[in-house]
């Protein structure tokens, strides 16, 4: 019986001791393990324009504009013109004066205006962490805002814009990922309907980026200017296009 008592008793001081452990433990060493997931990491590199240096300190803005040769360079200007303004690139030097920069230069627009970007041979997947950086400068309360045209032909703004005013370039990055949108009308590029909080960004075919106010020309006024464009994305084969 004595030793029954004693079974018991140390049996009990056991479950005690035990209890106690538990409830003295971390509480991340009471929760069961968890399964890990691997960061989710930025796109790389989808495709970056400088523009190409030309003898001409203002040109028309062309496909002849671009220095990248994977890409056709697509302007959208209602009434007016889109201008290659500049003479270096500013990946090649970054401490020029503005005038010196090569850049797209909507002073001549007497309309909105825009630029876009086309991948001879992908489509690009702006889903997930994809971004869109642009090094600019502004005149006026002038901002640029970044377009998509869809593998379905349908084209859409964005409602977060970039715009400086203080002089001096500035590289500014928006995430497709937090913006809203609006259907674009491309032969007044105007904006139509109301706004929608996503699109399907996993195929797009061109990328860039639109002014939505006309412009004063040369001379202090309003205008935007755009000298570097990168895009962080995936890219989608174009099967079966050119």
């Amino acid at each position: 019986m004595l030793n029954r008592m004693v079974g018991i008793g140390t049996l009990g001081s056991l479950c005690l001791v035990t209890a106690l452990a538990w409830a003295q433990a971390p509480n991340d060493a009471r929760r069961p393990a968890r399964a890990e997931h691997p960061p989710t990491l930025r796109p790389g590199l989808f495709f970056e324009e400088d523009w190409k240096p030309s003898p001409k300190r203002e040109q028309p803005l062309s496909s002849q504009s671009s220095d990248n040769p994977n890409l056709d360079v697509v302007t959208y200007v209602p009434a007016g013109q889109l201008v290659l303004a500049g003479s270096v690139s500013i990946k090649s030097n970054p401490n020029l004066a503005d005038e010196a920069v090569l850049h797209a230069w909507t002073g001549l627009c007497t309309s909105p205006c825009g630029v876009t970007f086309r991948d001879k041979k992908y489509f690009a997947d702006l889903s997930g962490l994809a971004v869109i950086s642009l090094t600019t400068t502004m005149s006026g309360f002038h901002h640029v805002r970044p377009i998509v045209k869809l593998a379905d032909g349908t084209w859409w703004v964005g409602d977060q814009a970039i715009g400086t005013t203080g002089g001096g370039w500035l590289t500014s990055q928006i995430s497709y990922a937090n913006l809203r949108w609006l259907k674009l009308d491309m032969k007044r590029l105007v904006t139509v309907g109301t706004l929608v909080d996503k699109i399907d960004l996993s195929k797009v075919d061109e990328i860039g980026f639109v002014d939505l106010k006309p412009s004063s020309g040369h001379g202090y006024g309003g205008f935007a200017s755009v000298a570097q464009i990168r895009v962080y994305a995936g890219a989608v084969p174009r099967t079966g296009q050119n």
